[in-house]
């Protein structure tokens, strides 16, 4: 491995992949924004280099400002983290013609992967099931209602190249189809592309994702699920693994899925194969479907490396160097339960509004045995609007989910802060509902739970 590396993201990722870089003796190079100059990530790094305005679309999405900011800083490799250009094939290419080691799965696999309809092409070829649904080419809106009648209602309609929740609208029947595609294409827009896919809708679901490594030297494996069934706005807020109600052997059949379609796809580096699950029954193989991988570095991956003991930042530069994987699957330990929850400047009580303004005041606990803290701002920062409003992740470990559901909320609840409101109240009374203790939760709870609690405090006022 050579350094510098340059992290191509900024917040609590950034600040992660620079303490990995650190303990390996890689030297580091920040990318900011005018409105990130004094941020937390940028101290964290050896050097910085200014690649544009707030916007994220001139800065932190501008690949060529970002290829430019490799130049002057004579990187050698490029971490893209999560969201922003991450998983953009057009971004991989630009750094391995411009010299550079890319940080994350060959271009080719990003493209096979990064549209959900070619996704779940490959899938069916790999003999990995999929939900039922309509991912062709003919994309007129009486062809698209015509397919969502005959999958049958409910369906969800999905953005090809979508991603964080955004161009996907569900959809209870076949007159509010029309209002529900013309918003999701909206919102595709964004993403350069506002082909969709219609997919049958499983009313009551779970979403558990599989994380997949692989290397050059064709060695693939899995290091265990995580449940991601906690969200808001299709939008995960809490995960955790190993997921509730699994077993051994569906275990087993989820990792053979997910490494099957690693293979298929020739992939390299990190990835997440995630899947839907009908949450009105027990977990089975055959009510399990498979719905998209990510190629890349998950929100969620410390969840894993606290069950497996593992850096996974570590294995991605590794990888990236071109090292084998360090592990085989059969070396692949997984031991207590790990919970994380993203810690967010939203406010609960107005549907999860964004809170941005000056951080005032912020107060954490503590790391340590069992509770690790990956922070993105500190206490003076300004939360912008420009950006996603997660400030932190709190990771609990513990032998057994029970303990590991009570440390986080106890941490949770230890969180202070002024100028800004935080939803860490909101999740620690959510962790210990009785539905999140017997893991008998949906993708719905955290909208249901909220509301139940708005009416509560309205009845008692």
């Amino acid at each position: 491995m050579q350094g510098p590396v340059l992290i191509a993201n900024r917040g609590e990722i950034a600040c992660r992949i620079a303490a990995t870089c650190r303990r390996l003796g890689l030297s580091t190079v920040a990318v900011f924004s005018d409105a990130d100059a004094g941020a937390m990530h940028v101290a964290a790094a050896d050097a910085a280099e200014r690649i544009g305005p707030p916007s994220p679309r001139e800065s932190y999405l501008s690949i060529s400002a970002i290829i430019d900011a490799a130049r002057r800083s004579g990187a050698r490799m490029v971490h893209p983290g999560y969201g922003f250009l991450s998983e953009n094939p057009d971004f991989a290419g630009a750094c391995t013609d411009a010299g550079l080691v890319f940080i994350g799965p060959p271009e080719a696999a990003i493209r096979a992967m990064g549209g959900k309809a070619a996704a779940k092409a490959v899938a069916r070829r790999a003999g990995v099931p999929s939900a039922p649904g309509y991912e062709g080419e003919d994309q007129a809106p009486e062809r698209l209602a015509a397919e969502a009648a005959r999958i049958g209602f409910p369906v969800m309609i999905k953005a090809v190249a979508g991603g964080g929740g955004r161009g996907m609208r569900r959809v209870e029947a076949a007159e509010d189809f029309a209002a529900a595609l013309a918003a999701a294409q909206r919102e595709a827009a964004g993403f350069g592309d506002t082909r969709v896919l219609v997919e049958k809708l499983v009313a009551s679901a779970r979403h558990i994702e599989v994380q997949v490594f692989a290397d050059a030297h064709g060695n693939v494996l899995h290091l265990g699920e995580r449940d991601c069934t906690l969200q808001r706005r299709n939008q995960k807020l809490v995960e955790e693994s190993p997921a509730p109600g699994m077993d051994a052997a569906l275990r087993a059949e989820l990792g053979r899925r997910a490494v099957a379609l690693a293979r298929a796809v020739g992939y390299v580096g990190a990835g997440t194969v995630e899947f839907v699950a009908d949450a009105a029954a027990p977990l089975a193989a055959d009510r399990i479907w498979f719905i998209e991988m990510n190629t890349r570095l998950q929100v969620e991956h410390p969840v894993t490396e606290m069950v497996a003991g593992l850096d996974l930042v570590e294995w991605q530069l590794r990888v990236a160097a071109g090292e084998a994987l360090p592990l085989t699957q059969a070396q692949v330990r997984l031991e207590g339960h790990a919970i994380e929850a993203r810690l967010c400047a939203e406010d609960p009580a107005r549907n999860f509004l964004p809170s941005p303004g000056h951080l005032a005041m912020l107060d954490l606990p503590e790391p340590g045995p069992g509770l690790r803290i990956d922070a993105g701002v500190r206490a003076g920062d300004t939360l912008t609007p420009f950006y996603d409003p997660m400030i932190a992740k709190l990771i609990a470990h513990a032998p057994t989910r029970t303990e590991a559901l009570e440390r986080l909320a106890a941490a949770l609840d230890a969180v202070r802060a002024e100028g800004v409101r935080l939803n860490a109240g909101f999740l620690a009374r959510a962790l210990l509902s009785p539905e999140m203790r017997d893991g008998a939760v949906d993708t719905h709870f955290l909208d249901r739970f909220r509301l139940d609690e708005a009416a509560a405090t309205h009845g008692a006022a």
